[in-house]
């Protein structure tokens, strides 16, 4: 595992992901050197509709929404601001294995 400190360059909330159907926080860690993207979301309710043939329910995608909004909730609070705007500049720590983006975080002890 390897560790890295940069920023978040750029930060969204709304649609991206795969086939920019996904609904959610979508990030850019970096600091010139490297750069990684980073979302967290699930497939938008007003773009992909729950059928038969899916392996999961309407209530499944109320609770990833759930999820995904206490997600940023903790990220605002971690950051000490009040909208997602707000998160573009901050540090991070993200953590690699090997090319891989394992997990990031908002480096709250220098805030």
């Amino acid at each position: 595992m390897e560790k890295k400190l940069g920023k978040i360059e750029s930060v969204k909330f709304g649609l991206g992901g795969y086939q920019g159907a996904m609904l959610g926080l979508h990030v850019s860690l970096g600091n010139g050197g490297w750069g990684v993207s980073d979302s967290k979301g699930n497939w938008d309710s007003e773009q992909i509709e729950c059928s038969d043939h899916c392996k999961w329910t309407e209530s499944d995608r109320d609770e990833w929404f759930a999820e995904i909004m206490r997600y940023v909730s903790k990220l605002l609070k971690d950051a000490k601001v009040s909208s997602v705007d707000e998160l573009k500049g901050k540090p991070v720590e993200v953590t690699f294995d090997g090319n891989m983006l394992k997990e990031w975080r908002i480096l709250t002890e220098v805030l």
